[in-house]
């Protein structure tokens, strides 16, 4: 049986790093998420730093269940990419030295083979990345939405194997109109991380809407029903971000989860 070990995404709390944390204490769970753009960033940590970060989460008993950088640009554009890249390295460290071995990320749209240019360059900064990554001890993993499934499956078997893994966001997929369930299937064996997140089409809207865990057409009790095909020992991760007061939610899905 799956082993649901839950985490929380701290930006989602709209609060102080500290404070955040506390939260997180109260909400019972195992584990956080941590923003390295706007809560810690690397540059900005020394060794002291990161140790009193390590003692604070064993004081609350928290573990780090993954690290996120998001950036601006993907991969595949070649505008800044040695300092995009150089940048998600100094995250993959810091995933690293605070106890994680995953750091999320979009890596951009994937061009089609037929733009043989920018195909290439996606492939080597993520094989680059996959790199440092396996020297250091993390890895990205990027976030579903933008593609299929099937496509970034495609994407990752052109890879050297273990280069980077999956973030499974469900909601993601939905609101760009791709399929959870499929998805999952085609990306199980990758997946090292999974934000319980829901959507739902709205055909009146023209776009899909985000909605509470378990409302929408996530049909999350399936996806993890599949994951647990591929003994995933990961971290579930709820996060809402398009709501005016976050902690309910957040607890709604936590309470969800929790009832599976």
């Amino acid at each position: 049986m799956l082993q649901i070990r839950l985490g929380v995404e701290l930006a989602s709390l709209r609060l102080p790093f500290k404070k955040a944390l506390l939260t997180a204490r109260a909400l019972g769970v195992e584990a956080v998420e941590i923003d390295a753009r706007h809560e810690l960033r690397p540059e900005e940590m020394t060794h002291t730093g990161i140790r009193q970060v390590r003692k604070v989460l064993e004081d609350l008993n928290l573990r780090v269940a993954a690290v996120s950088f998001r950036t601006r640009r993907g991969y595949h554009v070649l505008e800044d990419l040695d300092a995009r890249v150089d940048a998600t390295k100094r995250a993959l460290r810091l995933a690293y030295d605070l106890g994680a071995g995953v750091v999320v990320n979009h890596i951009g749209r994937v061009p089609p083979e037929s733009d043989t240019a920018a195909w290439q360059t996606l492939l080597d900064a993520l094989a680059d990345l996959g790199r440092y990554g396996q020297r250091v001890g993390a890895l990205l993993a990027a976030e579903t939405g933008t593609e299929s499934g099937a496509t970034l499956a495609e994407l990752i078997g052109r890879l050297p194997a273990g280069s980077i893994g999956v973030d499974l966001n469900p909601a993601s997929l939905i609101l760009h109109g791709h399929s959870p369930r499929e998805a999952t299937a085609a990306l199980a064996a990758h997946v090292i991380h999974v934000h319980a997140t829901d959507a739902t089409r709205d055909v009146a809207l023209g776009r899909g809407v985000e909605v509470p865990l378990g409302q929408g057409n996530a049909e999350f009790p399936e996806l993890l029903g599949i994951l647990e095909e591929h003994q995933y020992r990961g971290y579930i991760t709820v996060m809402r971000r398009d709501v005016d007061d976050p902690l309910p939610a957040l607890q709604q899905a936590l309470t969800f989860l929790r009832n599976l």
